[in-house]
């Protein structure tokens, strides 16, 4: 009876056998995340951005020097950019829970939100008599308020239903920077002139200082993750921190090489992603492992100021190079 054909691999070099199982491994591998590129118009350098929940959703991103909101149709590549108003410049950009899109528009001394569907443009400006307040980034708490953040030394408040803004001064000046909501619902903001994160409290308004272990380590964005850790970029030292309010306690990675870390988001998987102005890369890190995986922009001085995302897509806007960028987070 003829051999199986099978059992013919018996007369094939153990080392040939190895190689063949090596190429198919390798042919079977998931590939490496590559980064796509969106070009927004010349002149746009888009500052903070910001996507829709769902895949081929809205990404908006703000045109800080022409004062105007972008939105990107990541499934046609094609943009649209909304005037906000006069002396508009703006720089963060959320997705509120009502799908509409709000901004910190430094420019106006103002709150801006974009409607989704009619794009009309609400202007929530700051009292009178607060001053210019450099107004950065901004969230939403669990009761619908909007919390932002002013680089000349302020914190703020805006109940959307009714309008009203309260303003505080930050302790220790200027510097309040980044900010972000915890699943819980409470509110921490970084100081990047003030070297540390703040927790508010959501009622009185009063932040309360939370050093890190670095010194002068220019905490500059924050993000929660799913369990209400609150990770930090540390511009200045190159590092991320994460401080766990359950213990009270940090802990702290070094990113590779001469660092600076820009901005941080994590995704809903728990992995961290920065950015890196040294070596002009996106960068993953995963608190499991604690490894770090770089992707690097394929142009020069991309400069990217800020990451958001959603479910398996993490984006990013290059600033210096007039595109926005979206890594798979997988």
């Amino acid at each position: 009876m003829p051999r199986p054909k099978f059992l013919l691999c018996e007369s094939v070099p153990p080392a040939l056998l190895a190689v063949a199982f090596c190429a198919l491994v390798l042919t079977v591998a998931p590939a490496r995340a590559q980064p796509a590129y969106f070009d927004v118009p010349r002149g746009s350098h888009p500052h903070d951005v910001a996507a829709a929940p769902g895949p081929g959703a809205p990404v908006y991103y703000t045109a800080q020097p022409a004062g105007k909101l972008g939105i990107l149709d990541p499934k046609t590549g094609k943009t649209v950019e909304i005037p906000l108003g006069p002396r508009s410049a703006p720089h963060g950009v959320i997705v509120g829970p009502d799908g509409a899109a709000w901004i910190t528009d430094g420019g106006q001394n103002a709150i801006v939100r974009v409607d989704p569907t009619t794009r009309e443009v609400k202007v929530f400006p700051l009292p009178a008599d607060t001053g210019y307040t450099n107004l950065n980034t901004l969230t939403f708490d669990k009761k619908g308020r909007v919390w932002f953040t002013g680089q000349s030394g302020y914190y703020g408040r805006l109940e959307p239903g009714i309008g009203v803004v309260t303003v505080w001064k930050a302790p220790r000046g200027s510097g309040a920077y980044g900010i972000t909501t915890t699943p819980g619902g409470d509110v921490y903001y970084a100081s990047l002139a003030g070297n540390h994160i703040a927790q508010i409290n959501t009622e009185t308004g009063e932040a309360t200082v939370i050093e890190p272990p670095t010194k002068n380590q220019g905490a500059r964005r924050v993000w929660s993750d799913s369990r209400g850790r609150i990770w930090v970029s540390y511009w200045s030292t190159g590092q991320v921190g994460m401080y766990d309010p359950s213990t009270k306690a940090w802990r702290e990675w070094k990113l590779p090489g001469n660092a600076h870390a820009y901005s941080v988001w994590v995704d809903d998987k728990d992995k961290v992603w920065l950015t890196d102005w040294s070596i002009n890369a996106i960068v993953r890190f995963d608190p499991v492992t604690e490894k770090f995986d770089t992707f690097p922009s394929n142009r020069d001085q991309a400069n990217v100021r800020q990451m958001l995302g959603r479910s398996g897509e993490a984006w990013g806007a290059e600033s210096g190079v007039d595109r926005l960028v979206m890594v798979p987070a997988r």
